[in-house]
């Protein structure tokens, strides 16, 4: 019974680097443009991790992601930011495995059992979200504020007004999509994962 848990484990660990090397590559299948705005869903993928597998999974999906985006930033960037934001692993890869660590404990230690198992996931899958948009937006600030100010075209002293609505419109809709999706994805992959 161990044994077959061990290989179910790692089964879907290998199934969610996958999905996560796809939605990285794959246009429309990790980032959804909406008019200006990109929103992210790759973060869906860590918060099921950690919810499915448990935090220490969550946070090496998480971390799969972080390396594709730091690595990518050097030889194929998504965009004329990436090389100026993601080539610091600070904000590349910390942020990305922190979603899972977040996700993960806040489900298990926290919200699972003191509520319906659905919500648990729901606001798990906003929390981690959040957790991604304000650490790479707030890491951004800290990290490149001058380089980045420049790449958008606003003032430094205008910058974190510039942050704050990106937190706004792209953190906000990707935390609700989050919160929408996790359970719908990861309870089924729960149940499995327990049989």
């Amino acid at each position: 019974m161990k044994k077959r848990n061990k290989t179910t484990r790692l089964v879907l660990l290998g199934l969610l680097t996958a999905i996560i090397i796809i939605q990285t590559f794959v246009p429309l299948l990790g980032y959804i443009p909406i008019g200006p705005l990109s929103l992210t869903i790759i973060q869906v993928t860590v918060i099921i991790a950690a919810i499915v597998l448990g935090t220490l999974d969550g946070a090496i999906i998480g971390g799969v992601w972080g390396l594709i985006t730091f690595i990518r930033a050097f030889i194929y960037p998504t965009s004329i930011l990436a090389p100026i934001i993601f080539t610091n692993p600070l904000i590349s890869v910390f942020p990305r495995i922190m979603i899972g660590v977040v996700a993960g404990l806040l489900f298990y230690k926290v919200l699972k059992g003191r509520m319906n198992e659905t919500l648990a996931m729901s606001i798990s899958g906003v929390v981690g979200s959040l957790t991604n948009t304000i650490l790479v937006m707030g890491f951004v600030y800290l990290f490149v504020r001058e380089p980045y100010a420049n790449a958008i075209g606003v003032n430094v002293e205008d910058l974190l007004p510039a942050i704050l609505a990106i937190v706004g419109t792209n953190g906000i809709p990707e935390a609700i999509f989050s919160g929408i999706i996790t359970p719908i994805i990861a309870k089924p992959l729960l149940k499995i994962r327990k049989r």
